[in-house]
């Protein structure tokens, strides 16, 4: 475990009443919103809770760490960013209270968590969207930063990431670009190297936009052998800092000073922001084939046409059992849960990782799942 990732929660309780009421009334969207209420009604916590996953989250987990320490002091709480796939493993073997996954999980990790659930199985629930940043190292054409995107649409970003395209002043980014002066320098790829669900969210998208032009199945490690792997989202902006002409994929707010792409959507071309993120999440179905009980999983639509969205979108979601083995760990994760999701949790994680707050209506869907976790 990184050092880093243990944030050890220290502070003085204040106002966390709106749990009880969040627990007798689950569609109660203004009770997650309340963060100045009496602390009488909430079980007080101690004892150490560890997390594990998704190192898109790791930014706003620590946030939402330092915050959930002024609501539960005792409450030692520990997240290692080793990417979805670990993450969930881990919880799976029921070493951690919780799991962050940038990946619903899927129906055969839904059956495994039976082992580690007091009863029923793990339901998994959004708490982080983020946009998928594309980013690029091209320094010295003055391309670097955010004031100039290079445009870029689906069955383009496909061909790079496939080798398919090798130069960047191929004529198929030129044509979109014709205001830019393109080098004549090799296109270098950086993908994630471990088991990740920014990877499975990034080639949901060119699977989705990119026609023919993609012929490999969607999943969470890398499927073909063009470019470089990194560990992590840390790892991908690294490696792509460390060299120009390096593109790659990563969660939005690490993006730093690197260019990133602006997506096409409809005839216009849309850089990332959390707006934009929030844009395409909302405008997106629920997944229909995650059926078991209080999941809430979102199909996003990447085809949108929708004016100002930006679907190269992270939905990262936590994970979670509707009855623990140990009652203080059902204490924990509900009211973890419900920090997380309430406006207070959502803008902490705005604010320090510039993520897109979750709408009001898909927060009350949340808030049923997080209100049937059982804690006695």
């Amino acid at each position: 475990m990184r050092n880093n990732a243990l944030i050890r929660s220290v502070a003085a309780i204040s106002g966390f009443a709106m749990l009880a009421a969040l627990a007798a009334c689950g569609d109660n969207t203004n009770a997650t919103s309340s963060s100045s209420a009496s602390t009488s009604a909430a079980a007080s916590i101690s004892g150490e809770f560890a997390g594990a996953g998704a190192s898109s989250q790791q930014s706003a987990v620590e946030a939402w760490i330092a915050g959930f320490a002024d609501k539960q002091p005792d409450a030692k709480i520990s997240y290692d960013p080793s990417g979805s796939g670990a993450g969930v493993s881990t919880f799976l073997t029921g070493s951690t209270v919780w799991a962050g996954s940038d990946a619903a999980m899927t129906s055969d990790q839904v059956s495994q968590s039976k082992s580690v659930c007091a009863s029923g199985t793990a339901f998994d629930v959004p708490v982080y969207i983020s946009p998928i940043a594309i980013v690029y190292n091209l320094k010295s054409a003055g391309l670097n930063g955010t004031s100039k995107h290079l445009k870029l649409d689906g069955e383009t970003i496909a061909k790079i990431f496939d080798g398919k395209i090798t130069k960047w002043d191929d004529s198929a980014i030129a044509k979109m670009n014709p205001d830019v002066k393109l080098p004549d320098l090799a296109i270098t790829v950086v993908h994630r190297s471990d088991k990740s669900g920014t990877t499975k969210n990034f080639l949901s998208y060119i699977k989705d936009t990119a026609g023919s032009a993609w012929s490999y199945e969607v999943g969470e490690n890398w499927p073909n052998n063009v470019g470089q792997g990194a560990k992590g989202t840390s790892g991908v902006i690294t490696t792509v800092n460390q060299a120009e002409g390096t593109i790659g994929y990563a969660d939005a707010s690490q993006a730093g000073s690197l260019g990133t792409a602006a997506v096409k959507v409809g005839s216009d071309y849309v850089p990332y922001s959390a707006e934009a993120a929030a844009k395409v999440v909302d405008a997106s179905p629920k997944d229909d084939t995650a059926t078991q009980a209080n999941r809430v999983v979102i199909k996003i639509d990447h085809n949108t046409t929708e004016s100002g969205a930006y679907p190269v979108v992270l939905v990262s979601y936590d994970i979670a059992c509707p009855a623990y083995k140990t009652a203080k760990n059902g204490e924990f994760a509900k009211q973890w849960l419900t920090y997380v999701v309430s406006k207070e949790g959502q803008k902490t994680a705005a604010d320090s990782a510039g993520s897109a707050p979750m709408s009001a209506s898909l927060r009350a869907d949340v808030m049923k799942s997080i209100n049937a976790i059982k804690t006695k």
